[in-house]
């Protein structure tokens, strides 16, 4: 989609909406490609810039002294929290299919939070989103729809 060339823009007077001062040269950044591409790309790994950290902690799930009881006692292999005179104690420990287990592939923070994106590609996606704004068909095309619209 290439927006259409329109080589002069009207100045108009900021008293009376009506009059016409001069004419001008339309800037050259309305006349760029329009890439929603682009934008997107760079507005989506941008807004992950925004973004911190986070894990669980390294030991969760993993705070009991619960050992397999082997075979031959008809239940599963799974470690068994020991000791008597509680609820706890025989019950399943440490897998992440068990209740106060740890979870399956504990998050990390060191996972890639942030992204890097190339210096020209960031110029180029504002100079596509402002040759947008001057396309009214563009402008006046209704936004879609989402949940978090009021």
């Amino acid at each position: 989609m290439v927006a259409a060339a329109r080589p002069t823009v009207s100045v108009f007077s900021h008293d009376d909406a009506e009059k016409v001062l001069s004419s001008a040269p339309l800037p050259a950044v309305f006349t760029a490609p329009i890439r929603p591409d682009v934008v997107t790309f760079v507005h989506t790994n941008m807004n992950k810039n925004k973004r911190q950290a986070y894990a669980v902690k390294y030991e969760a799930g993993m705070d009991t002294a619960a050992e397999s009881w082997g075979t031959g006692r008809a239940v599963s292999r799974i470690p068994r929290v020991p000791g008597g005179g509680t609820h706890r104690a025989g019950q399943a420990a440490f897998g992440n299919m068990c209740r106060g287990g740890r979870m399956f592939s504990p998050t990390k923070v060191w996972r890639k939070w942030h992204r890097k994106i190339n210096k020209n590609q960031r110029r180029y996606a504002v100079c596509s989103a402002l040759a947008a704004s001057a396309v009214p068909a563009l402008v006046m095309a209704p936004r879609p729809k989402n949940n978090k619209d009021p």
